[in-house]
């Protein structure tokens, strides 16, 4: 066999493997997107695209008194956005300290966030409920603001640290000697720099705390503060009230945020994940 053969067969195994995957992945999202259009509350179906096809669901999901989905939609919203905002405001003003500066306890500082970091977080349900009993935080959105903009440094800070460690500290000693202030190297230089790896971390942040069903579920208990996540799986909780299509609707509008700001800021988002990969 000769080694156009090979290369032809690798590459069409490769193709093959890739197809596969891409069918995998969009066979279930375009289900629930066609299943939001079918009539009914049914699961199973017998044909894969309907015949009859409906926006009752979507209808539904703003005027059934039963449940307050815009509520829950707008509670979602302020509570990704806000995290996100303040989440990535941590990350970069505590990272770019942490990889400009030598001061005492700097290699400590490090190593406990990165030991932190590596337990999962359910393992902090137990004492931060605790903590936010304390504080009289519960059933508040202002507990999943600061849990989600605080514990979300652990995860991002490494990754902006390593992009800051990427960027030339020359640019930094030029500016000072310039008579730049430390706030005008890290407004005027590191940030217009690092706007990859921060749009990066401020999709990763919105997102997670825009799925996020656990810990929402856990601290909000009233049903006109519950988030996205904790609403819709009430929806179908119940095997008397099971509404999957209805299910299916409420999905699809809560993929499309997501889904507009990777597309819009995709180029971004790829070069984060690139640069950030880098260690300092």
């Amino acid at each position: 066999m000769g080694q156009k053969q090979k290369n032809f067969i690798r590459l069409f195994f490769s193709y093959l493997i890739l197809v596969i995957i891409a069918i995998c992945c969009i066979y279930p999202a375009l289900w629930v997107v066609i299943s939001s259009f079918r009539p009914g509350s049914s699961l199973f179906s017998e044909d894969f695209i309907p015949k009859i096809w409906t926006m009752d669901h979507y209808r539904e999901l703003f005027n059934n008194s039963t449940f307050t989905y815009a509520v829950w939609y707008w509670n979602t919203l302020k509570i990704a956005t806000i995290t996100m905002i303040l989440s990535t405001l941590l990350s970069t003003i505590s990272m770019y300290a942490l990889s400009r500066f030598r001061f005492k306890g700097r290699k400590n500082l490090l190593s406990m966030i990165l030991v932190l970091g590596m337990f999962p977080g359910f393992m902090s349900l137990i004492p931060l409920y605790i903590l936010l009993m304390q504080f009289e935080l519960l059933n508040t959105h202002l507990a999943l603001i600061i849990v989600y903009s605080f514990g979300s440094v652990l995860m991002n800070g490494f990754v902006i640290k390593g992009f800051f460690d990427t960027i030339p500290r020359s640019l930094d000693e030029s500016a000072r000697i310039d008579g730049a202030t430390h706030l005008q190297v890290f407004t005027n230089i590191m940030l217009p720099l690092g706007k990859p790896i921060l749009i990066y971390v401020a999709l990763t942040t919105f997102t997670g705390a825009w799925v996020d069903f656990i810990f929402a579920r856990l601290v909000l208990t009233s049903r006109d503060r519950w988030t996205l996540a904790v609403g819709m799986y009430d929806l179908v909780n119940s095997y008397q009230n099971s509404n999957f299509t209805l299910f299916a609707a409420g999905a699809v509008l809560i993929a499309v945020p997501i889904t507009l700001l990777f597309v819009f800021l995709q180029k971004f988002l790829v070069q984060g994940l690139t640069a950030g990969a880098s260690k300092g």
